[in-house]
């Protein structure tokens, strides 16, 4: 794992670059929901002390708010809201876990649970263990006996990996704080390792007892001896001159506002948060003052591999269950990771010892131009009118290990609102095997294994209101016959989702399926009950067989979408604690209770993702890839609700319009 950088770097200098600068969140207690404050995450720290809980041994492996109860924050005219903190606690030294909620109003511990490792699963792994491992490994005799094998003697060059453990194969895994670590080589300190893995070699290794318990010394494969440095001038070559540069400017600003971390913009307001775990979070989304959605997330990341050799069987990463996906956040750069009026929020995380961390330019969110919104040229009125789209972009980067991974939350002025995970950065690689199904050859002797990104959005829906319905609605074809006798009629088909046990769903694109959360109690004009649908992208789900310890561990991620009933305790879908878990918890556990799903608080999860058969061009970076998924209004509204949008207006416009007269440049 890369440490993230504290620095903002040099911002650039051309006109088209605007940093609005960043607001502090809002002081403790302010909103039930608004973020924690490095303030009392310090408090939280102290209470804990104070409680005796906090020893030298002590690390803080997760601190985020403990989120009131839904209602109590949708009542307006209920009490105070207590703040309160969780924080799962790892004793380093004995391998005790404990999960315990802090009372930040009170200043005392309201709960704590001491986990099970065996029925409970792993904190999170930490900064420091990835660390403890490099040492761990270098120092055992057999690691180094098997780096000498291969021709590797410089061991201050190697790069040992700590990866995530995964399920427990072996009665003496039961209960261990593990990982499992391979390695890579550099030929220098600039060199990136990721061209050189070392294969057939993987170090089971103990954190608690700090020891390798096994090593898994495969197969002799050659080290790929290459260099493939992206940030190498000579391996790059001359830079391209022929690009001009493009400016974006808004002379009059943004049209959007913040006060602290509600954000207003074109009748969208919204509140943002930011959690360790799952990074940026969206809270109370509504349009228009009417509400669509109470709390939207990435609420896990699976990253499983296809290679079943012994070095590589298990290869699995939660990348927020795990690796804590929020805490990995970049520092925003202007003019490279975002571009034009910048609205910048920095984030605090808590680092191993409990001590909070600013992370500055953590989430950018800006305007941009999106195209034509709607356009018609009229053969009888003569009029042609043409409107432009515009979009708010709500965006944080993050580096885990050796992928990098932008997410972006669209919000248009159409009420369509979009998610786009971008997946860059460096893959994972291996030693190509000629003739391997497992992998593709990205540079010569090195290969690119098979892999799936699979993320889950966690969508806590209120269309209008919390009482909703799931329909699922699909193209559906008719049969030739009495009702179709010319063939050509087709008609869609309606399906309410009533119980969790048909909650469980597929993408059908070949049908357009598509699901709408529904307010029964909500018409629009036409009497048709308001709603938001939920468009799919449909790529493959989870391609592991159903008997594979990834296929319980990762259950959200064997369907597209789950439905289930609003519990506030249900943030994650394979459960709070995914590192070494057995299986099972979360949307299997919880859809098993076969809720009532009619006219209720319904929650989405909708999985979706990548299948990367890896290009030669994907190497030695990878160019963005692109997953996610869209929402749009159903009979939210009672026509067009941008109609009211005015016709552009620009210096460049051949012939604006003249003064008195309706429209701009768009219109005539």
């Amino acid at each position: 794992m890369s440490e993230i950088a504290d620095e903002r770097g040099a911002l650039m200098s051309s006109s088209a670059l605007h940093q609005i600068p960043s607001q502090r969140p809002e002081p403790a207690g302010a909103h039930p929901l608004a973020r924690l404050s490095a303030e009392e995450m310090r408090q939280a720290r102290a209470v804990l002390s104070a409680a005796g809980l906090v020893q030298e041994s002590t690390r803080f492996t997760y601190v985020g708010l403990e989120e009131p109860v839904k209602g109590e924050v949708l009542d307006p005219g209920g009490a105070l809201v207590p703040r309160r903190a969780r924080v799962i606690l790892l004793d380093v030294a004995t391998g005790l876990a404990t999960d315990t909620v802090v009372s930040l109003t009170k200043g005392e511990v309201d709960s704590r649970r001491v986990l099970d490792p065996v029925r409970d699963g792993q904190p999170a792994i930490m900064l420091e263990e990835y660390i403890a491992a490099d040492e761990i490994v270098k120092a055992d005799a057999g690691w180094q006996a098997a780096m000498a094998r291969r021709g590797i003697t410089d061991l201050d060059l190697v790069c040992p990996c700590p990866l995530s453990a995964g399920a427990a194969t072996k009665p003496d895994e039961q209960g261990r704080r593990m990982v499992r670590v391979l390695s890579f080589v550099r030929h220098r300190e600039a060199d990136h390792p990721w061209a050189h893995p070392v294969d057939g070699l993987v170090a089971y290794v103990d954190l608690t007892q700090r020891r390798v318990i096994e090593l898994i010394d495969d197969v002799l494969l050659p080290v790929p001896a290459q260099e493939h440095n992206h940030d190498d001038p000579e391996y790059v070559g001359p830079l391209r001159t022929t690009l001009k540069p493009i400016e974006i400017t808004q002379p009059e600003g943004p049209s959007f506002s913040v006060d602290d971390d509600v954000v207003s913009w074109e009748g969208w307001r919204f509140r943002i948060g930011f959690d360790a775990r799952e990074g940026l979070t969206l809270h109370q989304l509504s349009l228009h003052g009417r509400d669509v959605i109470y709390r939207a997330s990435i609420a896990e990341m699976v990253v499983p591999y296809a290679d079943p050799s012994p070095a590589r069987w298990w290869q699995n990463y939660f990348d927020a269950g795990e690796y804590s996906l929020g805490a990995q956040v970049n520092a925003l750069q202007l003019g490279c990771d975002c571009l034009g009026e910048i609205h910048y929020f920095d984030a605090v995380v808590a680092d191993d010892l409990g001590e909070p961390q600013t992370r500055p330019n953590a989430i950018c969110m800006h305007e941009e131009d999106f195209g034509v919104l709607w356009k018609h040229t009229d053969l009888f009125t003569g009029s042609s009118e043409t409107r432009r789209q515009r979009r708010l972009v709500i965006s944080f980067f993050v580096t885990v290990g050796n992928y990098d991974y932008g997410f972006y939350w669209y919000l248009y002025l159409d009420g369509t609102i979009e998610l786009e995970c971008k997946a860059t950065g460096v893959m994972f690689t291996s030693s190509y095997v000629p003739g391997s199904p497992f992998a593709d050859e990205v540079a010569p002797g090195l290969g690119g294994p098979y892999h799936q990104h699979m993320w889950c959005a966690r969508l806590d829906m209120t269309v209008d209101g919390v009482a909703n319905t799931v329909n699922e609605v699909q193209l559906q074809r008719l049969p030739v016959g009495p009702d179709n006798p010319h063939g050509n009629a087709f008609t869609k088909s309606v399906t309410p989702v009533e119980r969790e046990s048909q909650g469980a769903r597929m993408a059908e694109p070949a049908s357009a399926r598509a699901w709408h959360v529904v307010n029964p109690a909500k018409h629009n004009r036409l009497g048709q009950p308001v709603g938001y649908a939920l468009y799919p992208q449909g790529q493959p789900v989870l391609a592991a067989d159903p008997s594979a310890s990834i296929s319980q561990r990762a259950a959200f991620a064997t369907h597209h979408l789950w439905v289930t009933r609003y519990d506030p305790a249900e943030r994650y879908p394979s459960g709070d604690l995914p590192n070494q878990h057995a299986g099972g918890a979360g949307l299997p556990t919880w859809t098993a209770q076969d809720r009532d799903l009619t006219a209720t608080d319904v929650v989405l999860w909708h999985t979706f993702g990548l299948t990367h058969f890896p290009r030669t061009e994907d190497w030695p970076v990878m160019p963005v890839d692109r997953a996610g998924f869209t929402l749009k209004p159903v009979g939210f509204f009672d026509r067009n609700p941008t109609l009211d949008v005015p016709a552009s207006t620009a210096s460049h416009c051949a012939s604006p319009a003249a003064e008195g007269e309706s429209g701009g440049c768009c219109s005539s």
